[in-house]
Formats: structure tokens, C-alpha cells, sequence
């Protein structure tokens, strides 16, 4: 089995702010919209579909912006990482340029004590 690919994130997640902007526009719009539709007088299904563009496509802007906005302030959407995911980042990447220690000796003699050439 294939292991699930990681990404990490610099900055803004703009997956999760379009998955979140898709679930809180479901949430939020559709009632704002059914409500809103009492309102007025929708005869026919022309007229009913042109109120829901009317009334859904400012609903999904405004969400969208406003987690766009949130995803930049609170950092959102980041992987679940609690703390500084750039500081953890940088860490890992510091330990990955660690060279590994030599076993050999370090004044290029060998165990026996003779010089090397």
C-alpha cells in the first residue's frame, strides 16, 4: 500500500480555506437563503434559480473572504501542528544537516597507532 503523501504549508492552507468556505456557505447560506426567499414572490423555476444566484454567489463571497482572512490571522488549516510549525520545521531541517559522527580516528592514525598516508 502507497503511504498517504504530507505537504507542509507556508502560509496559508488555501485547501482547507476552500473546503471550510464550501462547508460554512452549506451551513450558514442555505437558510439565509431560504429565509430570504420568503420574502419575495419566486412564480417560476427561472425565477427561483436566478434569486439563488442572486442571494448564494455574495453569501459565498463574503464566507470565503472572511476564512480566507481567518486562515491568514490564526494560521489555520496548518496540518494540526499546536505550535510554531515554521520552528519545527526549521529544527527537523537542522537535524537533518547534522553529520553523522566519525568512528575513525581524528589525527588520521589507526589503532594501532601507526600514521596514515
Amino acid at each position: 500500500m502507497q503511504p498517504v503523501e504530507r505537504a507542509e504549508y507556508e502560509g496559508v492552507d488555501y485547501a482547507w480555506v476552500m473546503q471550510t468556505t464550501f462547508v460554512v456557505t452549506i451551513l450558514v447560506g442555505a437558510p439565509a437563503a431560504a429565509l430570504l426567499s420568503t420574502l419575495v414572490t419566486l412564480e417560476t423555476w427561472g425565477a427561483r434559480a436566478a434569486f439563488a444566484v442572486r442571494i448564494g454567489a455574495p453569501i459565498w463571497f463574503v464566507t470565503a473572504v472572511a476564512v480566507a482572512l481567518y486562515a491568514r490571522r490564526a494560521e489555520a488549516g496548518d496540518g494540526g501542528s499546536g505550535g510554531d510549525a515554521s520552528a519545527e520545521r526549521d529544527a527537523d531541517a537542522d537535524a537533518g544537516d547534522a553529520e553523522p559522527e566519525s568512528t575513525e580516528p581524528t589525527d588520521e592514525q589507526t589503532d594501532e597507532g601507526e600514521k596514515i598516508d
